[in-house]
């Protein structure tokens, strides 16, 4: 994490659906020409206007304080914020543009929930936005022998990061659960990464997105199952980690910290462990189909 982090303010470019659970959005402005990507799992915290149409009130950012003037900033104008990892950035014709993949969940009605996911779907160019640089969590130990990476849709955007800028020669695995098949992609990753994708529907797993290489294990039988647990299952079924190895795990809060408990069962020392609750499930809340 930078020890003095940078706030970059940024307006909406474009706003596209990226998969049948994710919406892409991409932002520009001139200070991200200032931007320094580390690549992995660079995120930061996205701040955005409590409503459409309302200006975006930031705080005062002194060195990594900036909690205590965000919320002295008065409800009504408080700007929203949320962390997300960089999906992408890229400089065109001297513009900045940065990409931040937003899960689309739905209440029970199927209706699109979440103050983020709202925003993703209905935001307009010219939209203001603002990000708060925090570095990357992915972190490990010299001395790596294998990595092993466990993660549900909200930690796809670090994993495909990760697995991009991995050395050529890394061996590991990588287990991802989407909730549809059409949420496969096309991944960058190491050859000796064996990358599994795992999906919630009641259909069953395809080809699509798939690199030569990548396993795709049978889709449960129940529609929707709570995010993660898919993930959990196949990491406890199928990772033996070797004691130098390092693991990143992270999504749903039961999925990083069982997956944690699990890995350490197994034999990984806690130091090598990186583990993240991304969010909660709550049993009305699911990404859309």
């Amino acid at each position: 994490m930078p020890t003095d982090p940078r706030l970059f303010t940024a307006e909406v470019l474009r706003s596209e659906r990226l998969a049948p659970s994710f919406q892409r959005v991409t932002v520009c402005g001139p200070e991200l020409a200032g931007f320094e990507y580390n690549g992995f799992d660079h995120w930061f915290r996205l701040f955005l206007p409590p409503r459409a149409g309302l200006p975006l009130h930031l705080p005062a950012v002194a060195g990594r304080g900036w909690y205590k003037p965000y919320l002295a900033i008065p409800e009504g104008t408080r700007p929203h914020c949320s962390n997300y990892t960089v999906a992408g950035v890229r400089t065109i014709d001297g513009r900045t543009e940065l990409d931040i993949d937003v899960v689309i969940h739905t209440d029970a009605r199927g209706t699109v929930a979440g103050a983020v996911a709202i925003w993703a779907t209905t935001t307009t160019p010219g939209s203001p936005v603002a990000l708060l640089d925090q570095g990357t969590l992915f972190d490990p130990p010299t001395d790596m022998e294998g990595v092993h990476l466990v993660s549900d849709e909200s930690g796809l955007p670090a994993l495909r990061g990760i697995l991009r800028h991995l050395g050529g020669h890394q061996s590991g695995t990588a287990i991802i659960e989407v909730p549809t098949a059409g949420d496969i992609e096309q991944l960058v990753a190491p050859a000796g990464v064996a990358v599994t994708w795992l999906t919630r529907d009641a259909g069953t797993d395809t080809g699509t997105g798939a690199v030569a290489g990548t396993a795709h294990a049978p889709a449960a039988a129940e529609h929707h199952s709570a995010p993660g647990r898919r993930a959990l299952e196949a990491l406890c079924e199928t990772v033996t980690p070797h004691p130098r190895d390092y693991a990143f795990v992270v999504g749903e809060s039961t999925l990083a910290t069982e997956g944690r408990r699990a890995l350490h069962r197994a034999g990984l020392p806690k130091s090598r462990i990186t583990f993240s609750g991304f969010w909660k499930h709550t049993p009305h809340a699911h990404a859309a189909p």
